[in-house]
């Protein structure tokens, strides 16, 4: 179906001669000569003088060169048949946590060690992108937390950006509550059983100003479903890090965590490994979607291109016609005839 995305813009039709009528004529410089018989030289010819615009004839180039770049500023399109876009229904929002300990490498991937974060990147990023109709946002939280992809159905943007995530962006703390706040700020204008945010920490709440258990309850007020998911690795009961008392995932506070999931209806993860953090994204990839009306899209083919190639070639054409003195019918060529 043809369709002109700006028909408005034909009401600049008759801007050019509004501008001739209202604007003084230019000076041309050149000397002028004046008769005082100019009345008794008209009446010998059978002419007038006149001031008026020249004839239709030269003017139709011009006229078609107005109303091809009006044609072109109108947006001219075809739209194809509508399509359903597949929509879930869900508003999935990623908490990430990116303070210091997220740089840990104490967990796997394809043998060789990593860090929390750059595991989160590779299992979680496949999971974002998996999310077909859902409408995906990012935030990454230390100190403090920064929405820094909102709600959106381009998946790979977020994906990008979590990609681009760098340790420490946001400080060197863990702000649980705030990033729990914010979440609740961004999802509260959504529909009520779509609201849905993942929240992903290696540590204890201590930072930001909004303790995880009070952001808990405003969440769960606002009906917005909190999962909890705690990564870090174990020491191995007799190992090398044991016999020294230092356990890696010793800072993770899996208390609160569980708590923040129950009070808001959702669920609490514990990832240890890659395998773990696998399985969890299958998991969370099987939450029951909320209805939520289909919406439709057309394809447009924009059209512009071409009144706007044809205005061009004309233009050209009537450049050529004035600099080449002795092009056939020219515009000094007729100016030269009697």
């Amino acid at each position: 179906m043809f369709e002109l995305a700006w028909p408005w813009v034909f009401l600049l039709l008759p801007l050019p001669w509004l501008l001739r009528w209202l604007l003084p004529a230019a000076d041309s410089g050149d000397a002028a000569l004046k008769v005082s018989f100019l009345g008794e030289l008209e009446a010998l010819s059978g002419r007038r003088a006149s001031a008026s615009l020249p004839g239709w004839r030269l003017q139709l180039p011009y006229v078609l060169i107005w109303l091809l770049l009006l044609s072109a500023a109108a947006r001219p399109q075809w739209l194809g048949e509508p399509l359903p876009i597949p929509t879930s229904g869900r508003d999935l929002l990623l908490a990430v946590d990116v303070s210091g300990s997220m740089d840990f490498p104490d967990m796997q991937w394809e043998g060789e060690d990593i860090s929390r974060l750059d595991l989160v990147k590779h299992l979680i990023g496949d999971f974002i992108t998996e999310r077909h109709g859902d409408r995906v946002g990012l935030i990454l939280f230390g100190s403090q937390a920064y929405l820094q992809a909102p709600l959106t159905f381009d998946r790979q943007t977020v994906r990008t950006w979590l990609d681009e995530a760098v340790i420490g962006i946001a400080g060197s703390n863990t702000a649980i509550g705030d990033a729990i706040g914010l979440g609740v700020k961004r999802l509260r204008d959504r529909p009520a059983d779509s609201r849905v945010m993942i929240l992903i920490t290696d540590g204890a709440n201590n930072g930001g100003e909004v303790e995880p258990l009070l952001a808990a309850r405003m969440a769960a007020s606002e009906q917005v479903r909190v999962h909890t998911l705690g990564i870090g690795a174990e020491v191995e009961p007799g190992g090398t890090l044991d016999r020294f008392g230092f356990n890696p995932g010793g800072d993770l506070d899996e208390t609160t965590l569980r708590a923040v999931a129950e009070i808001t209806g959702g669920e609490y993860f514990r990832a240890r490994s890659s395998e773990e953090l696998r399985a969890i994204g299958n998991t969370l990839d099987r939450i029951e979607p909320a209805a939520q009306q289909p919406t439709q899209a057309r394809l447009a083919d924009a059209l512009y291109a071409w009144p706007l190639a044809a205005a061009l070639l004309l233009s050209a054409w009537l450049v050529v016609r004035r600099l080449w003195p002795v092009w056939p019918g020219s515009v000094h060529d007729q100016g030269a005839r009697p």
